[in-house]
Parts: C-alpha cells; sequence; structure tokens
C-alpha cells in the first residue's frame, strides 16, 4: 500500500468499547500500522455513540458525521486508502456498503482493514470475496439478531411518546434509565435560531442558513460550523420539535418538551 492515507473509527454501543473496539484502541491501531509501514497518515475521523446508520434510499446518503466529512474530504485530499480496524467499522448492512462503496470508487480510493489483511473493494479473487462476504454476512446477522430482540420493547416505548432510541435530535440530551429526553438549552436556542432565520427567510437557500448560523457564532455538537446537511436535518425534524415522535411507522405525542 503505498500514497496518503486517512483513517476512520466508529464505536456504536457500550458492549464494543468492552469488546476492544473503542476508539481510542481503533486509533492506536491505525496509527501504529501505519508507521510500521512507513504510511502517511493525514487525519483520522471519529464517530461515536451511533447505532448504525440511517440510509435514506431516495437520496442515497448515509447518515454519520465522521464518514459524512471523511467522504467530503475525499474530493480535495488525494488519498489512496481509508485505513479501519475491520470493515464493519465502516458498514455492516449491505445498503450502506453499496452506498460507501460508491462514493469510495468515485475517488479510486480503497479500503484496508487491519483486521482483515486481503480486502480490497477492487477484489476480483473467488476465495477473498467469498471469505470476507462471510465475514460481513455474521456482521449484518449479529445485528438483526440484535434489532429483533430490542424492537418489540422500542415499540411499546414509541407508542407511549418515549425516548426508543437511535441518534439524538440536535437540542436533546438523553439521561440513561430515562424514557424521555432532555432539552439542551444552548442546542435549543440554535435549533429556535435556525427555524426563524427559516421564517424570516423562506427563499434562503440550506446553505444560505447555515451561513447565518455560523455567522451569529452557533455550532454543532462537535464544535464546527453547520453545513447545509445539518440545516436539512434539523428542518425535516420540525414535527419532533414541535412535540411529536416518530419512530418508524409509529407517530405519537412526545413526552418530551418542544422546543419551537
Amino acid at each position: 500500500m503505498r500514497g496518503r492515507v486517512v483513517g476512520y473509527v466508529r464505536v456504536s454501543t457500550q458492549g464494543q468499547v468492552k469488546e476492544g473496539y473503542s476508539l481510542g484502541y481503533q486509533t492506536e491501531e491505525i496509527k501504529r500500522y501505519c508507521a510500521r509501514h512507513n504510511i502517511e497518515l493525514l487525519d483520522i475521523y471519529k464517530d461515536e455513540g451511533i447505532s448504525g446508520a440511517k440510509v435514506d434510499e431516495d437520496e442515497l446518503t448515509v447518515e454519520r458525521e465522521g464518514l459524512q466529512e471523511m467522504l467530503f474530504d475525499l474530493k480535495w485530499w488525494e488519498v489512496s486508502h481509508i485505513v479501519v480496524l475491520n470493515t464493519s467499522r465502516l458498514w455492516r448492512a449491505d445498503m450502506v456498503k453499496v452506498l460507501i462503496q460508491r462514493e469510495l470508487k468515485r475517488y479510486k480510493v480503497d479500503v484496508k482493514a487491519i483486521e482483515q489483511p486481503q480486502y480490497s473493494i477492487y477484489a476480483h479473487d473467488p476465495n477473498d470475496f467469498l471469505v470476507n462476504g462471510m465475514v460481513e454476512l455474521l456482521d449484518q446477522y449479529q445485528r438483526l439478531e440484535i434489532a429483533m430482540k430490542l424492537s418489540r420493547g422500542r415499540r411499546k416505548k414509541a407508542q407511549e411518546g418515549g425516548y426508543a432510541g437511535g441518534r439524538v435530535a440536535f437540542g436533546y440530551s438523553t439521561v440513561k434509565g430515562q424514557k424521555t429526553l432532555s432539552i439542551d438549552l444552548e442546542q435549543a436556542e440554535t435549533v429556535r435560531r435556525l427555524f426563524g432565520i427559516k421564517s424570516e427567510h423562506p427563499s434562503w437557500s440550506l446553505s444560505q442558513i447555515a451561513a447565518e448560523l455560523n455567522r451569529a457564532g452557533h455550532r454543532t455538537v462537535q464544535g464546527k460550523p453547520f453545513t447545509k446537511v445539518q440545516i436539512k436535518r434539523i428542518l425535516d425534524r420540525e414535527d419532533f420539535y414541535r412535540g411529536m415522535y416518530r419512530y418508524g411507522q409509529i407517530q405519537s405525542k412526545g413526552l418530551h418538551q418542544p422546543i419551537i
């Protein structure tokens, strides 16, 4: 493997931390691998606390902050590979795999998986294809098995308007053991200002709204300037910010306090 690379690490559950997949462990393994092979590591992108990736099948997007940032930067940085501990850090579901590989191939970037040394998204060897395919199918099976066990309890919570898991909307935070979401006062003020801008300037684009928020000093959860991706995500949840709760096909009056 030659050329410059970037790394990507992700942990989605506390269980993965206990199993040795903490962000720190993944980061150190990537740095150690690159140092051992004299590879220039430009940056390491991170996603934490995400139980999966929300896939928009119409827009063909995958919602993960660190992943989105990495894919966007590939437009400007000439890198040969994305270095990960294993491919399950990038994807578990086949749909997510297809979408991410599509973006990587657009920039002629491959995946170097430390625990799967023969892996390549361009691989044509039948044996490699079979082995890697089996590993990814086992990851997907495990995910589906866990989801089936949790789905019944989550549906019940959602029907009662309580938080049933998944990505916490910007403006709110969770407290372990509680069924409802708590308002984050600073983020809530950003949400109110965003919808205020939208009301005052209905013809503005998402990029213009983001620019105005950034000019006023508002920032994302990671402390970074807003982009049109985050703006659209917040606007699409207007019903939620007004007190409604949706989980899959279930919609109910939420137990959380409205922000707008």
